[in-house]
């Protein structure tokens, strides 16, 4: 039998096939690749061809310097800016073509979509001071998406969405200088600060990495989430199904596998049309069954209950079912390594964006203006694979039952209602000591470590400890995969005070709040927690911390940068990209928590993970001069009502409004 490689059970049977099957996958890949110790603890210089110069030695970080003089701590710096810059460039790509698709709308340019969600297209217009009432639907969109497009671009001023950040943390911001400009601007500086000859104050250079983060978190994922919003709907909880066991041996299985929305939404809607699903019989299947695979999945799975395949480490086991008739990736967290794979079965990949092809695949190019016609091409392109699939493949059928689909909006409503919706229950819960604290548990599963595994670790950790966590991307996926996001389990396992707030509230322990975008939902949910008063009046300085136990992008990593500078400590698993400079590893430990009350910490072993999370839980609870936390023990000073109780006060007390 081979080591345990993945925590998901599912996932380790297909393995176990794969070895006895002579299949290699990522995770025999990882095995063998062991990671450079040099570059992988920021040690190693590439930016010229003087070098690259690899800056080791006992003493590295007093004595060795590059060819041109540049030290550790500037060479260790400029590795993660650039990180940063990499990531920021993925989340703001994407963001930028669901502007566009809003625009393409509003200008009836497309046919194939529409504005689903006018209420959150409003709330948006209102964020940005655009004029709703009375005007015509798409002349909203039209100057919204023209808005946001300036995000982009802009050269002075600053971020459209940094208004929605709480007034202190804004303040820090412009202390510090890092209250970014725009998207674009700020990447490009990012590169030029870090290109040889330039920027060599590690703190100078990190505080732009900072900035360029910002531009992430405020701008390029926050205008994605809601435009995504506006476009197919403000996600509302709803019940689907995780784990290889949803696809079906009798049915076309189709995967959209990647991160961005809009033809996945058409794959959607045409897989249910008459004539698709006349065609699949006329191939001999019972029927089309669509799954998703990382972030696409999450996406389609939020707003529609589509079921899900798992994150980033399972999509080549999902080919090795032998199931999947079609494989439609976008972009990012694609592993090249598919196409090779499908060659030893009969799946297709098919890529569709321009920006991302892969040697091996089909190509059939997606177009907003005619979307519902490549998501037909696709479909009948899957149709027509499914007479040649075969016995071979491991056929697993785990599926575990899952909730997800938790929007600021919703989380909003559950605690008041549609017209007095609010957060106050949340952080009177906090106040009180029934919750302890929260925790946006997020990030890729990773090869190099137990798959899953941590992520499963750290969350069931967490809600015994009465921490009520709020999940995105392939941590989503990893807790959905081991039935973690099905209410029962989960409140099983909760603590006694955690329990107690969500089914009084009508939620689950852990939320599931969408793609890794989506964390930018983290982001207005603390603000709004901020605003909502009785803890902190920012977001710095709350009982909450950010945790990525098993991240491997560099998405990741400006995640992780633009929650410490909005006043999140954040803990990454792992080891460190920045291990190798002392002075860099203290700038973004302690100096970004003296400055924003955030921090960047990254740590292997996940039981101290799960000690710094508390801590720092712990401490911001002292610190605001909250009831100390005691399990099971919540005072009597605040009476714990469920809606349908404060409704009933609120009638009482208000009867000539009607309710």
């Amino acid at each position: 039998m081979s080591k345990i490689r993945s925590a998901n059970k599912a996932s380790q049977k297909i393995i176990e096939w794969g070895v006895d099957q002579k299949i290699q996958t990522c995770f025999d890949r990882a095995e063998k690749m062991k990671p450079c110790p040099i570059g992988g603890s920021g040690a190693c210089c590439k930016m010229c061809h003087v070098g690259p110069c690899r800056l080791v030695g006992k003493n590295a970080e007093e004595e060795v310097t590059g060819v041109c003089g540049a030290t550790l701590s500037t060479v260790a710096a400029r590795n993660l800016a650039r990180m940063v810059a990499g990531g920021t460039s993925a989340h703001s790509d994407h963001a930028r073509d669901m502007a566009f698709t809003l625009l393409a709308v509003a200008n009836g340019e497309t046919k194939d979509f529409q504005i689903t969600d006018v209420r959150k297209l409003y709330r948006v217009a209102g964020y940005l001071n655009i004029e709703f009432e009375g005007r015509p639907v798409n002349d909203v969109a039209r100057d919204v998406a023209t808005t946001l497009l300036e995000d982009f671009g802009r050269q002075k001023g600053e971020i459209n969405f940094a208004s929605r950040a709480p007034k202190k943390t804004i303040e820090r911001w412009k202390k510090w200088g890092i209250l970014p400009r725009a998207i674009d601007r700020e990447v490009v500086e990012t590169m030029h600060r870090t290109t040889m000859g330039v920027d060599h104050d590690p703190d100078h250079i990190l505080l732009h990495a900072l900035r360029t983060s910002l531009a992430d978190g405020w701008a390029g994922s926050m205008i994605s989430t809601d435009i995504t919003d506006i476009l197919f709907g403000t996600p509302t909880p709803v019940k689907a199904e995780a784990s290889f066991g949803i696809f079906k041996e009798d049915e076309v299985n189709i995967v959209v596998h990647g991160h961005e929305p809009t033809l996945s939404e058409k794959i959607v809607d045409v897989v249910s049309e008459p004539e698709m699903i006349a065609y699949a019989k006329s191939k001999g299947a019972k029927g089309i069954n669509l799954g998703g695979m990382c972030c696409t999945a999450n996406e389609v799975l939020m707003r529609h209950g589509i079921p899900t395949a798992g994150g980033f480490t399972n999509q080549e086991l999902g080919v090795m079912t032998g199931l999947i008739d079609a494989l439609s990736v976008d972009v990012q967290c694609i592993m090249p390594a598919i196409t090779e794979l499908a060659k030893k079965f009969h799946t297709k990949i098919i890529t569709t964006s321009e920006k991302a092809k892969i040697q091996g695949a089909i190509h059939v190019q997606y177009d907003e203006h005619r979307a519902k016609e490549v998501a037909r091409e696709i479909v009948r392109m899957a149709c027509d694979n499914y007479p040649n699939r075969t016995t071979k493949g491991s056929h697993v059928t785990d599926k575990f039952p899952m909730i997800a689909g938790f929007s600021h909006e919703y989380i909003e409503y559950m605690q008041g209602g549609k017209y007095r919706g609010s957060f106050r229950p949340l952080n009177d819960a906090i106040m009180a000591g029934r919750i302890r604290g929260v925790v946006g548990l997020a990030g890729c599963d990773n090869p190099r470590v137990t798959a899953q595994g941590i992520h499963r670790f750290i969350a069931t950790e967490l809600i015994k400890n009465d921490v009520l966590v709020v999940s995105t991307g392939c941590g989503s996926a990893a807790c959905g995969t081991a039935g973690y996001l099905a209410p029962e389990m989960a409140l099983e396992n909760a603590g006694p005070g955690l329990r107690e707030v969500c089914e009084a509230i009508g939620i689950p322990p852990i939320l599931h709040l969408g793609a890794c975008v989506d964390n930018s939902r983290i982001l207005t949910i603390a603000s709004a927690m901020a605003a909502e008063g009785g803890l902190s009046d920012e977001i710095g300085g709350m009982p909450a911390v950010g945790i990525a136990p098993e991240w491997m992008s560099e998405k990741a990593v400006a995640i992780g940068c633009y929650f410490a500078a909005s006043g999140v400590p954040v803990i990454f698993g792992g080891e460190s990209p920045v291990s190798a400079s002392k002075e860099v590893t203290r700038i973004m430990t302690e100096v970004w928590f003296e400055r924003f009350k955030g921090a960047f910490h990254f740590e292997p072993d996940p039981e101290k993970i799960l000690a710094l999370a508390l801590d720092y839980i712990d401490k911001a609870r002292e610190a605001l001069k909250l009831k100390k936390y005691e399990p099971g023990k919540f005072g009597t000073e605040k009476v714990l009502m469920d809606m349908a109780a404060r409704r009933e006060i609120e009638k009482a007390a208000r009867p000539h409004l009607g309710f």
